[in-house]
């Protein structure tokens, strides 16, 4: 994809990102036996540089022990919202609060191995932050520049069996760390929407 000058944590760019999401027609997913969940992903910039902020989720939790994730989780019946939930959730896991962050928009709903609808909320929010994270869900946070996702030998696709049918996995890596399932179908349709409004 050659070398990224790009700033998208910039006023124009966040503008621009916010009118890309709202003016695509998103994807939901209706399917009643499955849990409806919601998960934030948040850029923030860091030393001039537009970053995404991911977890990497304890041994502790039921679903998705040590995976590399967004900040999220199922919906609760108080939530007003799907937004609602990827907040209140990201406040849970790590302290960030909902008045710290400006919604830029949705991405589309996806279906997760575990049975979930999970709808993306993209969002930006001030950094440095005093983050509070809950031990017991979180093992790590994961700060990840935004040039280093889009450089090409950071992503990779193999194609897998399961249950009989043939599925492609994503799969970016960044250090020694593999963002993988459907954190990295999020993190590339949120990628490909950022790029391809640009002409790269």
């Amino acid at each position: 994809m050659g070398t990224y000058t790009v700033d998208y944590c910039k006023k124009d760019s966040i503008d621009q990102i916010r009118n890309i999401l709202a003016a695509r027609q998103r994807r939901v997913i209706e399917h009643p036996p499955f849990s409806h969940a919601a998960v934030l992903v948040p850029l923030f910039q860091k030393e001039g540089d537009c970053h995404l902020l991911f977890t990497r989720r304890s041994e502790e939790v039921k679903y998705h022990k040590g995976e590399i994730s967004f900040p999220g989780g199922v919906v609760d019946e108080e939530d007003r919202e799907l937004i609602h939930t990827a907040l209140r959730e990201a406040d849970e896991e790590i302290g960030l609060k909902e008045s710290d962050v400006q919604v830029l928009g949705v991405l589309d709903d996806i279906v997760t191995i575990t049975e979930f609808i999970v709808t993306p909320i993209v969002g930006l929010f001030p950094y440095p932050y005093p983050f509070k994270v809950s031990e017991a869900e979180i093992a790590e946070l994961i700060e990840v520049p935004l040039a280093s996702l889009l450089e090409e030998d950071c992503f990779s696709e193999r194609k897998i069996f399961r249950g009989g049918q043939k599925e492609v996995v994503y799969a970016y890596q960044y250090g020694e760390h593999i963002i993988w399932g459907a954190t990295a179908r999020i993190l590339s349709q949120f990628l490909d929407l950022i790029t391809s409004s640009r002409g790269t």
